[in-house]
């Protein structure tokens, strides 16, 4: 009787094959099984629900985007110091994606006739002062955070950018553009109202609302925790929010793979 040996090089492949195939089958049996996709997007601020919203996001695996700014956090530290690594390299590892928010959430105030940009940092060793920018030194407040970034995680930010409140001029806009961001606004169902005062808009309402106005393709941005909200928003609205999407056959992703940014996303990364 004859006994065959055979190469472990190509049963080998042949087993990489077939766990290919069947993990492409999966892939696109769980994107028929979606009826839209929401981009849950989350700035930095407080930081108060940082850890609540991460293991939320886990717990429902879903993906979301984060846009960095060095922010004062209830800890008494601020969010790009080395305190906060542990936390956005856990993020990276659940597989989020990461922009740049400004390293000292400097708000946009006006264009100037000179072609420079009236601006105005919250953090910094100019909080409260309006400055005058030129389009480098936004570029250059932008790529903050990117170096930022990778020093705390050895990973590269993502080119993605969203001016604090959203607020954008001609000039902003074009700034952001030069050095290779693509700006993220938000849906107007995608607004999740975590800023506003609780007595006006309590949780309740804010969590009625998203869920009946969201809808395919819809951002939706809220933040790490607000200063100012006397009742938090993600405890009370995250997890109903996410299980009523996942209910409508929603699912989610990063913006990597939003149909607008995703070819961005690809050619400056």
């Amino acid at each position: 009787m004859t006994t065959r040996h055979f190469s472990a090089g190509p049963v080998r492949l042949i087993c990489l094959l077939l766990a290919w195939a069947l993990a492409g089958n999966a892939a696109a049996a769980a994107a028929a099984a979606c009826k839209g996709t929401i981009y849950l997007t989350f700035d930095t601020g407080s930081q108060s629900q940082a850890a609540l919203i991460a293991e939320t996001l886990r717990r429902h695996h879903a993906k979301a985007t984060f846009f960095l700014a060095n922010e004062k956090t209830v800890n008494g530290d601020f969010s790009l110091e080395s305190t906060w690594a542990p936390y956005w390299k856990a993020l990276i590892a659940d597989g989020h994606a990461f922009g740049t928010h400004t390293f000292d959430h400097v708000y946009v105030q006006r264009d100037l006739p000179d072609g420079k940009i009236e601006m105005k940092p919250q953090f910094g060793a100019q909080a409260g002062k309006k400055v005058s920018w030129t389009s480098q030194q936004y570029c250059d407040e932008l790529n903050r955070v990117a170096t930022r970034f990778q020093e705390l995680t050895g990973n590269k930010l993502d080119p993605l950018w969203r001016a604090p409140g959203g607020k954008l001029t001609p000039n902003l806009r074009a700034a952001g553009a030069a050095c290779g961001y693509a700006h993220v606004g938000w849906a107007p169902a995608g607004f999740s109202g975590d800023e506003l005062p609780s007595q006006t808009s309590p949780n309740a309402k804010l969590l009625q609302q998203s869920l009946a106005g969201l809808k395919d393709g819809d951002i939706f941005m809220a933040h790490l925790g607000i200063w100012s909200r006397k009742d938090p928003w993600a405890p009370a609205v995250l997890e109903p929010l996410l299980t009523g999407l996942e209910q409508k056959g929603f699912c989610f992703a990063t913006l990597r793979d939003h149909p607008d940014y995703r070819q961005h996303v690809l050619e400056h990364r």
